[in-house]
């Protein structure tokens, strides 16, 4: 595509991102971009845009020579993949914002786009409105890249601010996010974690080029955590945030997971409220620097969207230069990490599986300790997710494989074992 060339847009998809990229794009003349044909699902919905720019039939879109640019904002995952396997070997450039479809099918799209040789953009699939996927291709070298964390969620994140800050309970604050439209179309994808590790999927491939299935990454969500964790945070003056986190260790690999965490009132984390998203990058010589946004709703995906939409203007594409041209990291469990678990019962918690535990609360109603764990131990065992148990890293909760032995004394010394 020549710079400005127009471009004419077949789009999959209208509901709450699909109608925002249309109101956006009637905004935004400038653009030289317009959509020909909607492809819908639902063909009785009442909707704001004229009968005739709609279809049920995909290949109406796919197979238009006029359309050059597929944009795909759908929820379903497998008609996704088939939407935009067609679009790029029919010559089409594509926009997508499926996350799980993108996470779970990485390398094959990886693979189509060097095939085709044409751009597929997807910055509107982790973060929405943060520029994030665009700053870690260009501006982030592999070898100073040291960690990334970020609050990728906007339901999750918006759920556990309205329990902490009003005390809503969990199912409340859960109704209120469906209602204002922040919450995916089946919950259970944002509370239960599987939305952001998802999004963490395709971050740590622009990140650290690692190409991994989201099966293979340890997460959980807040679907665990209990007001009196929220007490016990208060207490610490900490605050539980549902984090995505990668981090190079000593040995050069990369640790990543999602998992709820303690975060310091002087984190930029603890600033993420409602159903904003954050991201923390942290490199050898820039330190840190945080970006933050709108993660959830219309017309802040609609913006990421169009973000793309515009770059497809001067033939934009990602160089995956962490995968293509550096040596791509490899991605390890080999490390422990710090976590508070609370609990009803102390017979569900397998004490010896802890390297060890440095506080616990075994007296009051719902029960709680702070101690050690291999992450191998989570990985291979969901003991820490059952029977209401409630898992929370604590702020600073990698502890590298090399940092262990001396960890281990100094605890026994300070239990004057030693």
């Amino acid at each position: 595509m020549e710079t400005h060339k127009k471009l004419t847009i077949g789009l999959f998809g209208f509901g709450v991102v699909g109608e925002g990229l249309y109101k956006v794009l009637q905004q935004t003349e400038s653009l030289n971009a317009s959509i020909k044909k909607v492809c819908i699902k639902h063909p009785g919905k009442a909707r704001n845009a004229p009968d005739e720019l709609f279809t049920t039939d995909k290949n109406v879109l796919l197979f238009d020579d006029e359309i050059n640019v597929i944009v795909e904002v759908i929820d379903d995952a497998d008609a996704a993949f088939e939407i935009v396997s067609i679009a790029l070997n029919n010559g089409k450039a594509v926009v997508s914002a499926s996350k799980k479809m993108i996470a779970e099918h990485l390398p094959e799209i990886l693979q189509l786009q060097k095939d085709t040789g044409l751009p597929f953009l997807c910055e509107s699939a982790a973060c929405a409105s943060i520029p994030v996927i665009r700053n870690l291709e260009e501006y982030y070298d592999n070898d100073l890249l040291h960690a990334i964390k970020a609050i990728v969620n906007g339901s999750t994140n918006f759920i556990l601010t309205k329990m902490f800050e009003d005390k809503l309970d969990f199912q409340s604050a859960l109704l209120l996010a469906k209602q204002l439209g922040f919450a995916e179309s089946n919950p259970k994808l944002d509370v239960e974690g599987y939305d952001a590790v998802n999004k963490w999927t395709i971050l740590l491939n622009h990140a650290y080029g690692i190409v991994e299935h989201p099966n293979n990454i340890l997460f959980t969500g807040i679907q665990n955590i209990q007001l009196s964790d929220a007490l016990v945070a208060k207490e610490k003056g900490l605050d539980i945030k549902l984090i995505a986190q990668a981090k190079k260790l000593k040995n050069g690999k990369v640790a990543a997971f999602v998992l709820p965490q303690f975060v310091t009132l002087g984190d930029p984390m603890s600033f993420v409220k409602n159903e904003y998203n954050g991201v923390v990058i942290e490199s050898g010589f820039a330190d840190k620097q945080f970006f933050y946004g709108k993660g959830a709703g219309s017309f802040p995906t609609a913006s990421a969207v169009l973000s793309d939409i515009s770059a497809l203007r001067y033939n934009y594409k990602y160089e995956y230069k962490k995968l293509y041209h550096h040596k791509p990291h490899e991605l390890t469990n080999e490390y422990y990490v710090k976590v508070y678990l609370s609990f009803d019962d102390w017979k569900y918690i397998p004490r010896e599986k802890f390297e060890w535990i440095e506080e616990w609360h075994a007296d009051a109603e719902r029960k709680y300790l702070i101690g050690v764990l291999a992450v191998q131990e989570l990985i291979n065992n969901s003991w820490w997710k059952e029977h209401q148990t409630s898992l929370i890293l604590t702020a600073d909760p990698i502890i590298d494989n090399l940092d262990i032995i001396h960890l281990k004394k100094r605890s026994l010394e300070l239990a004057g074992v030693i």
